[in-house]
């Protein structure tokens, strides 16, 4: 397995460096090694009010959610403990509140608490 990213076109991770760009065994998409390295950066997951958030933080609902496959609704308000960061995913976190467990929520209605 390389240290290089896996292709962004076919997602396989068959990938090489050739001079300044990585290139892809595959479907010989080539792209910047610095687009590479730039993309992991972006992926920081951010709250409303553009703060970093990361696992185990908490977090505040700031608006009233209904949840799916349940007939409570998230309050504005409800804490979510120990939040878990969905890997590759900027928008979305994991955590559970004090009713409802297994919750996957939009860091667009969350802010740090």
């Amino acid at each position: 397995m390389s240290d290089f990213p896996a292709c962004p076109q076919c997602a396989m991770e068959n990938t090489y460096p050739d001079g300044d760009s990585v290139v892809c065994a595959e479907c010989v998409h080539e792209w910047p090694i610095a687009a590479s390295v730039a993309t992991d950066i972006d992926t920081l997951v951010r709250d409303v009010n553009g703060n970093v958030l990361a696992a185990g933080d908490t977090v505040v609902v700031i608006k009233d959610l209904k949840v799916r496959g349940s007939s409570i609704p998230l309050k504005q308000g409800a804490v979510i403990k120990n939040i878990r960061l969905v890997e590759g995913d900027d928008e979305h976190i994991e955590g559970s509140s004090d009713k409802i467990k297994g919750l996957v929520l939009k860091v667009c209605f969350l802010k740090k608490a």
